[in-house]
């Protein structure tokens, strides 16, 4: 586990981004460069001025001694820088990256090589003082080789990376991941069918290979054509697959295609025996086989999830545009200017089209006939919802027409509460607990109180009307009072209000 802080961390990243592959090439360089001059007991004086111009080659960048422009640099090297470049980006740009960090590692991984390339500019303009066969290339074209290499390693780093936020945007296609997946096949397939017909042209022209060998008898010197061989194979193999989909590859007027070979001067390499010699004969089967092998590849990764018509042919038409403008980049970066022989490459005009409608028209075919294609789901418009019917109201039935329901189904009606009348100041609320209280009590059972024959101190009512005499005892009429006769009965009498 890393302790170190997020700060300290990020700087080491860019750091890595900005200088790891470029310094990894300096130094291996350096080392070939050294080598070399100690075994040709050579002095030192021009040492850093030959590092600072095979470094600026490795990007691309022609070199210019006595007169003479090398503009074919070897591709090995360039796609080694390319291939480093990304590996660095992506790994500093770890899952989550904000887009601020990610723009800063794109700036690192551009920044420090060009750097680098101002001051091997120095480096060589200060050696040309000395060796006057040095001379300095231009500021431009090495700044935009150096830039479009360390530019194209970042994009293949970062791209995957921010892939899963990109298809989050309402104008990116879904399909556009497939589509750069089928065209990275494509261009292995034909990159590689393209590789194994160089290997058996050079099987078959073994004994021009041997001669071309044998131009040095020092062991050193052949090792030395044996490494050169080995980094020009990749513009060897290019320039295979510009032949194979129709397209042509010339070193100086020597000019090769898939139906004619015009012979010419080549230059004594070994891994160029493997150019064709006139007649053709029956070998353009093959690269046509080739071609279509690579197409059939492209169509079976578009056609790995079916898709509408559209969403197919936009699927299949981007991923011949990417395959071929990658081949065309290739072609054009292994091409270039080669001393007195002239220029070596394809024919640009005829490469990347040629590419490109091989892919869609064989790729097409191939989508079709693996099932790639599906209908698009037709859209029925869907009606507004209606309101869900609720349950329907009952009708208020008139008194002599509703049915009397049965005592079973009859509830007792709540009592209406009273209008409550809410005065201006209302008195607080207080409870009567007394009801609750009676109903929560249970009385005991209690026995009966025994009859007293005394009676009470005090009269009652039950005293002055005793219920078990007679009632017309103690009636008496308004006569006797009004009569002013005094009332000489003992019995009580009823008082008057």
């Amino acid at each position: 586990m890393d302790n170190r802080p997020v700060g300290t961390r990020q700087a080491r990243d860019l750091l890595r981004v900005a200088f790891g592959p470029s310094a990894i090439a300096l130094a291996v360089i350096a080392a070939v460069v050294l080598v070399q001059l100690v075994i040709a007991n050579s002095d030192m004086t021009g040492a850093f001025g030959a590092i600072a111009s095979m470094w600026l080659g490795v990007h691309g960048v022609p070199v210019s001694i006595g007169g003479a422009e090398l503009g074919v640099m070897p591709l090995l090297p360039l796609l080694l820088m390319v291939w480093g470049t990304a590996r660095t980006t992506a790994a500093a740009t770890k899952a989550g990256t904000s887009w601020f960090v990610i723009r800063w590692i794109v700036a690192s991984a551009l920044g420090g090589p060009l750097l680098l390339a101002a001051i091997a500019l120095a480096v060589i303009h200060d050696a040309s003082s000395v060796l006057t066969q040095l001379q300095t290339p231009s500021a431009t074209h090495a700044f935009g080789c150096v830039l479009a290499v360390h530019l194209v390693g970042a994009l293949l780093g970062v791209g995957p990376r921010v892939t899963p936020r990109l298809l989050r945007l309402p104008y990116v296609p879904g399909w556009l991941p497939e589509a750069f997946r089928a065209a990275l096949v494509g261009v292995f397939a034909l990159f590689g069918l393209s590789g194994v017909i160089a290997a058996g042209s050079m099987i078959v022209h073994w004994g021009t290979m041997d001669t071309l060998f044998g131009i040095t008898d020092s062991a050193f010197g052949q090792l030395s054509l044996t490494l050169l061989s080995m980094l020009y194979a990749p513009n060897v193999i290019v320039g295979t697959a510009a032949v194979a989909v129709g397209s042509s590859a010339h070193v100086g007027l020597a000019t090769f295609s898939s139906f004619t070979v015009l012979g010419g001067d080549v230059p004594a390499l070994p891994i160029l025996a493997a150019v064709p010699s006139p007649p053709l004969g029956p070998i353009w089967v093959a690269l046509l086989i080739a071609a279509a092998a690579a197409a059939v590849a492209v169509g079976q990764q578009c056609a790995r999830r079916a898709e509408p018509l559209p969403e197919a042919a936009g699927k299949l038409v981007a991923a011949a545009a990417i395959a071929a403008a990658a081949m065309a980049l290739l072609g054009h970066a292994g091409g270039g200017r080669l001393g007195n022989f002239g220029d070596v490459g394809v024919d640009q005009g005829t490469f990347g089209p040629a590419v490109f409608l091989w892919f869609v028209a064989v790729g097409g075919l191939t989508v079709v006939m693996s099932g790639g294609l599906r209908r698009r789901p037709k859209t029925r418009p869907v009606p507004a919802e209606a309101p869900r019917p609720g349950p329907e109201p009952e009708p208020e039935a008139d008194a002599e027409t509703a049915p009397v329901p049965s005592l079973e189904e009859t509830e007792p009606d709540p009592e209406p509460e009273p209008d409550v009348v809410v005065e201006a100041d209302p008195e607080p609320y207080e409870p009567d607990l007394e009801p609750e209280l009676e109903a929560e009590v249970v009385p005991a059972p209690r026995a009966e109180p025994e009859r007293v024959p005394a009676r009470p101190l005090r009269p009652t009512h039950r005293d002055v009307f005793d219920i078990d005499d007679d009632p017309e005892a103690h009636y008496f009429a308004d006569d006797d009072h009004s009569a002013g006769e005094e009332h000489t009965s003992d019995e009580p009498r009823r008082s008057s209000d």
